[in-house]
């Protein structure tokens, strides 16, 4: 495969050196350290559903529980990171700073040290009031995030406080159930043979295993809309069937599952919870089989980096006129007239406003292995560069800490459609204002500056073109 102009280009940048802060923690016995907890988070009364933008109603049942987990680790130097997993369709930027300034505040875990990744269940309880019809069931999407914060906090603190001697493993798996939706017409794939690519089929798996030889934790990951299931019962979508497996296979041990950059691929066949089960079935296969044969050995050692960049949207910020006009439109939405209002508010203080959000960036390295988290639903594309950059070995992982809008390259934002017109800027006006075209390369940019901060070197022969 080809490297984009883009990609090339940002392997050739001179980047700068930086130092690897070091918290201070006690020093470890000689090795790995982890703890691993898990709080049921579903819904105890019908409640409004996140994901889908057709639904009309509260949630109606029960599928399977909602599950959030949290999985801590430390190294020999007694450095500490902490993976949480949650069931829901994203965590917005509010409340993952609520979360992380508490973990801050009680756990001494800073950004870089701690990531949260949403499965992107699409039968998942909302987590912010903006889905909510009228004022009892905001009032009950209110209700339910305090408790999910406080979960979260909850066993974020079981899980440091829980840590004991471990080995980790990683090792890479295989499974082709996603479909990308932008090269292939959804409620045509039926009738298709072949699929158009690109896809990135990698499931990656991290083994965490007792020092008595059984494992703790399996944290898996694939990048697939967990989107399969349409009705409305609560539900994890296919990452929560694969769990139920796992379980079955190894009943001791915590499953956590990891969305990748799956913002344009879909679960084929879908639309059923036969469907939904086999997707589930066959993802715990490619996890088993990753389990059951040797797996990369990670050394104790861990470094973590974290940031926001800046990033633009296409336009610039609308005049003090055409807020105005927003502000009392009766054709606008309620999020753009409440937007309109606020800078409003902000001109009216002497505030500049400036069209841009901060993108949460994350790369950490475990023994050897590079972890790269990204926001929002990044496309396949940035999995499949980052891995040129970093190695095929690479996990890549999006819907992390902020989950705001798609993610997407330069061309598909030229092209336009379902993923090239989102960003969180579109709520100035009904079509939307896209991300500037040059997201991905600030993207990838900062990847590689934090990569560099880590000690993550580039592939071999990063810098040629096959």
């Amino acid at each position: 495969m080809k490297i984009s102009m883009i990609r090339l280009c940002l392997l050739f940048l001179v980047l700068p050196t930086f130092a690897q802060s070091k918290p201070e923690q006690v020093k470890s016995d000689n090795g790995w350290k982890a703890g691993v907890a898990s709080a049921n988070i579903t819904p105890t009364e019908s409640i409004w559903m996140s994901g889908f933008g057709f639904r009309n109603k509260p949630s109606e049942g029960i599928r399977t529980d909602v599950w959030a987990s949290a999985l801590a680790i430390e190294d020999e130097s007694g450095r500490r990171a902490v993976f949480i997993a949650v069931d829901n369709s994203g965590i917005r930027k509010d409340l993952s700073d609520a979360i992380r300034k508490k973990l801050k505040a009680l756990y001494n875990i800073s950004n870089e040290q701690v990531v949260i990744n949403s499965s992107h269940t699409h039968s998942g309880p909302a987590a912010s009031e903006r889905w909510g019809r009228d004022d009892l069931q905001k009032e009950k999407i209110r209700k339910y995030v305090a408790m999910l914060e406080n979960r979260i906090i909850e066993i974020t603190g079981e899980a440091l406080g829980s840590l004991q001697p471990v080995k980790i493993y990683a090792g890479n798996g295989v499974t082709r159930f996603q479909v990308n939706r932008r090269t292939n017409i959804q409620y045509k794939l039926h009738l298709q043979s072949k699929f158009n690519g690109p896809n990135d089929y990698a499931v990656p798996v991290i083994k965490v295993e007792k020092a008595s030889g059984d494992i703790l934790a399996i944290l898996f990951g694939y990048a697939c809309h967990a989107s399969m299931l349409r009705d409305y019962k609560i539900s994890g979508d296919y990452p929560a069937f694969a769990r139920i497996e796992l379980k079955k296979l190894y009943p001791g041990a915590t499953s956590l599952f990891f969305q990748g950059a799956g913002g344009n691929q879909i679960g084929h066949p879908r639309n059923s919870v036969e469907d939904a089960m086999q997707a589930g079935k066959t993802l715990a296969a490619a996890v088993e089989r990753v389990l059951s044969e040797p797996m990369k050995s990670l050394a104790p050692t861990l470094l973590t980096s974290y940031a926001e960049v800046n990033l633009e949207s296409d336009q610039i910020p609308p005049s003090k006129d055409a807020l105005q006009a927003i502000a009392s439109s009766s054709t606008a939405t309620d999020s753009a007239r409440n937007r309109a209002q606020a800078d409003l508010e902000k001109l009216g203080k002497g505030e500049s406003l400036v069209a841009t959000y901060p993108y949460p960036v994350q790369v950490w390295k475990l023994g050897e292995l590079p972890v790269v988290t990204l926001g929002g639903e990044p496309v396949i594309e940035y999995a499949i560069g980052l891995k040129q950059i970093f190695g095929q070995e690479t996990f890549v992982f999006g819907y992390s800490n902020d989950v705001m809008s798609y993610i997407s390259t330069p061309l598909i934002l030229n092209e336009g459609g379902y993923e090239g017109y989102s960003s969180p800027f579109s709520s100035y006006q009904v079509k939307g204002v896209k991300w500037a075209l040059n997201t991905e390369a600030l993207i990838m940019e900062e990847a590689m500056k934090l990569a560099k901060k880590v000690g993550v070197e580039m592939a071999p022969k990063s810098y040629s073109i096959p």
